[in-house]
C-alpha cells in the first residue's frame, strides 16, 4: 500500500516517474509543469534516480528528444503544460505514429492570447486528435497512481502508444495532498522491464517513421485507429491489475449516486469533488441527481458511458474549453456525438465555465443543472451558454 505523505502533487508525479525507473527524461520548463522536472532534475542530480536528463531548449526539442530515446527501447518521460503542449504539437502525431511507449504528464494550462498561466482544459482538448491515449485525473493520488499505470499500459506489446496523464494546472500541481505513495518493490513487480520489440540498432537496422505515399498512408492510419480503440480493454486490464496490487481502482467513467438519477452532471478532472458537494447538496434538498465523472478521454469509452447514461433523462455537461464558433464546448460536442442514435439517450445540454482557472462553485454547479432542466422542460434550442461571467 506505501506511505501516506503530504506532498505536492509535482512532486508526487516526479517522485512516481522515479518508482516507475525511467532511462531518459527529456523536458523544458513551462508553468504550471515546472516543479515536476525540477524535482526529477533534483533526483537525477543527487545520484536518486539513475536515468539522462536531457535539459532541451524547447518543448519541440523535449518530445524529438523522446523520440530517439523510446526508439532505443529506453523507458522515457516528459512534462509540459498549455502553450509547451502547442509548441510541440506536430511532433505528437509522430510519437503516436512511430508506436513510441512516451509517458508525458500535462499540467493543464489555459492557452493563449491573453497571456494565461492558469488552468483550463484548452489544452488538453486541443491535442486530442494526435493518437495519443489520454487518461485525465481528478486528484493528486489518481495522478501518481496513472503514472505508474502510464508506463505498463504503454509498453504493453499489445498498445505501444504514448500516454497523456493531464492534471489541471495549479488545482492539482501546485497544492499539497495527502498520498500513499507506493514502495520501490511494489512498482517494480507491477511494471515489467521495458523491452521495446524494435529498437533502433546499428547492428539491425530498420526504417522508422519513413515516407508513406497516397498508396500506403490510409491504411497505415486505419490501422493506428484499429490499435488505439483495441488498446481501451488493455487499459482496464491494467487498472484492474493495478487495484488487486495496490487497492486502488480505476474505470473509465466514474459515477457518483447515478442509480436512477434522472438528471446527471458530467465532469471531467479537478472540478469532479467539487461537482460531488454540490451533488450532495442538491440531494439534500431532494433533487433527484448524480454526477459522472470521465477519465479515459482518448480512447473515448463509448460503452461504458453509454451505459452510465442510460437512465438519465438530462445529462449537464461542463466544458473548460471553448470551440469557437461550433455548437458549444468540445466535451458537449463529443458526448452529442456518442451518444447519437441510441435509442435510450438523454437530452443534453452544455455549458461552459472555469476558463483561465476562474473557480467553479458550489453554486455555480447548481445553477447550471437548474437552467440545464429548464432548457429540457420549456424545449427550448440551446444556444452557446458559458456561466461565471462577470456582467
Amino acid at each position: 500500500m506505501g506511505q501516506r505523505v503530504g506532498i505536492e502533487v509535482s512532486l508526487a508525479i516526479a517522485e512516481a516517474v522515479k518508482l516507475a525507473n525511467v532511462d531518459v527524461v527529456a523536458a523544458y520548463p513551462i508553468t504550471p509543469q515546472t516543479h515536476i522536472i525540477e524535482h526529477l532534475a533534483e533526483l537525477v542530480a543527487n545520484g536518486e534516480l539513475d536515468a539522462e536528463y536531457i535539459p532541451v531548449e524547447s518543448e519541440h526539442s523535449a518530445m524529438s528528444a523522446c523520440l530517439g530515446s523510446a526508439a532505443t527501447g529506453a523507458r522515457t518521460f516528459t512534462a509540459t503544460a498549455g502553450q509547451g503542449l502547442e509548441l510541440m504539437h506536430e511532433v505528437l502525431y509522430v510519437a503516436s505514429s512511430m508506436r513510441l511507449p512516451i509517458v508525458m504528464s500535462v499540467a493543464n494550462r489555459a492557452l493563449s492570447s491573453p497571456i494565461n498561466v492558469w488552468g483550463d482544459h484548452s489544452d488538453l482538448m486541443s491535442v486530442r486528435d494526435t493518437g495519443w491515449i489520454q487518461i485525465v485525473v481528478e486528484n493528486g493520488q489518481e495522478a501518481v497512481d496513472n503514472i505508474i499505470c502510464g508506463f505498463s499500459i504503454a509498453e504493453d506489446h499489445r498498445v505501444l502508444l504514448p500516454v497523456m496523464i493531464h492534471a489541471d494546472g495549479f488545482y492539482l500541481t501546485h497544492v499539497i495532498e495527502p498520498i500513499y505513495m507506493p514502495e520501490q518493490n511494489e512498482v517494480d513487480r507491477f511494471i515489467p522491464p521495458s523491452r521495446y520489440p524494435l529498437p533502433l540498432d546499428p547492428d539491425n537496422p530498420v526504417t522508422m517513421g519513413g515516407f508513406g505515399p497516397p498508396y500506403i498512408y490510409t491504411e497505415m492510419k486505419k490501422a493506428q485507429e484499429v490499435n488505439i480503440r483495441a488498446a481501451k480493454e488493455v487499459i482496464l486490464e491494467q487498472w484492474d491489475k493495478f487495484g488487486k496490487s495496490f487497492g486502488r481502482y480505476y474505470h473509465p467513467v466514474e459515477c457518483y449516486h447515478c442509480e436512477g438519477a434522472k438528471t446527471l452532471l458530467l465532469t471531467m478532472g479537478s472540478t469532479g469533488e467539487t461537482a460531488m458537494a454540490a451533488v450532495d447538496k442538491m440531494r439534500g434538498g431532494g433533487k433527484d441527481i448524480g454526477l459522472i465523472k470521465l477519465r479515459l478521454w482518448r480512447p473515448f469509452p463509448f460503452k461504458e458511458f453509454r451505459q452510465a447514461v442510460r437512465s438519465a433523462e438530462v445529462l449537464v455537461v461542463v466544458d473548460r474549453a471553448i470551440s469557437f464558433g461550433g455548437p458549444g464546448g468540445p466535451f458537449f460536442s463529443e458526448v452529442k456525438s456518442a451518444l447519437y442514435g441510441e435509442d435510450n439517450r438523454p437530452k443534453v445540454v452544455g455549458f461552459v465555465g472555469g476558463l483561465g482557472g476562474r473557480d467553479i462553485t458550489v453554486g455555480q454547479f447548481e445553477n447550471v443543472v437548474e437552467r440545464g432542466i429548464e432548457i429540457v422542460q420549456t424545449g427550448s434550442e440551446q444556444e452557446f451558454e458559458m456561466f461565471g461571467v462577470r456582467e
